[in-house]
């Protein structure tokens, strides 16, 4: 993913994060210190990249939309904090650096998450862009929530850690829900607070469906072929501990297979759209990345 307009997105994140983000020498500077050591620790800014594509392509500045992508963008890294804790994933290394718990230990850790998560909705409810209507504004703010709750991303972590992944489809859902949900989440409220009609919203949420699917196919592909170095992390971890994927499901030929299918159904999804140049090229950078 090193296309100019992917650097360029990442880079008003990172600026904009900087801007919301807590700092200072107060007495819970450690909570700071370690929030801002997993929102800064890299990655590729996927979601509100996707936001704020949708955006530029309904023609509106990705202004618009930034401090949701930022929201969104807390949200995913609360997840990989608490996803990596002792008592989920017990990962060791996120993005090559030592995962949150180990730098801070794990009650920091906690704590952190649920500031960032906290902090996520602190900066929609302060949301006031000219010339988008309100009932638009809540309706954003309540697909964000949803889409990181029960039903959504809290919801198919559960499903992961306790639930039968034993088929494909129960696999399926709960990725579309612990992955796909806030990935979904961010292409719709970008075309929200853009002002698109129905039938526009129900494309952008179709694309990032089948996209949600397809990335997650690649990280399971990743983790059986992929270059540890690269990915910061080490590889052949889904087997050692039994975990149910794409590849051990289907195997790596029709893995690939039907990642080729749904990314073929993602970018068929934006055939409404004259300005989609960015998002289908996002499409093929994700299923071809290496990291």
């Amino acid at each position: 993913m090193k296309n100019d307009f992917v650097t360029e997105y990442a880079k008003i994140t990172e600026a904009a994060l900087a801007r919301y983000m807590p700092s200072g020498d107060a007495p819970q500077k450690r909570l700071y210190e370690a929030m801002n050591y997993s929102i800064f620790a890299g990655g590729k800014r996927l979601r509100p990249m996707i936001m704020m594509m949708t955006a530029k392509m309904l023609g509106k500045s990705p202004d618009t939309v930034l401090p949701f992508a930022c929201a969104m963008e807390m949200i995913h890294t609360y997840s990989l904090i608490h996803d990596d804790l002792p008592a989920m994933d017990n990962d060791d290394l996120r993005r090559g650096k030592p995962t949150n718990h180990k730098v801070f230990g794990e009650a920091e850790a906690i704590l952190a998450g649920d500031a960032l998560l906290t902090k996520a909705f602190e900066v929609v409810s302060g949301y006031d862009e000219d010339g988008v209507d309100k009932s638009r504004v809540l309706r954003a703010i309540k697909v964000l929530a949803v889409s990181a709750g029960s039903e959504g991303m809290v919801g198919g972590q559960d499903i992961d850690i306790y639930g039968d992944l034993s088929e494909l489809d129960k696999l399926k859902h709960m990725h579309s829900l612990k992955t796909g949900a806030i990935i979904r989440a961010s292409g719709v409220i970008g075309a929200i607070l853009s002002g698109a009609d129905e039938k526009q919203i129900r494309a952008v949420d179709e694309y990032c469906y089948n996209l949600g699917i397809a990335f997650q196919i690649q990280d399971d592909l990743l983790d059986v072929l992929g270059n540890e170095e690269a990915l910061g992390k080490p590889i052949g971890s889904d087997a050692d501990n039994n975990k149910s994927t794409y590849v051990t499901l289907c195997g790596t030929e029709k893995s690939q297979k039907l990642q080729e299918e749904y990314i073929k159904k993602a970018k068929a999804s934006l055939n409404i759209f004259d300005n989609n140049e960015e998002l289908l090229a996002l499409a093929d950078m994700l299923v071809n990345r290496r990291v």
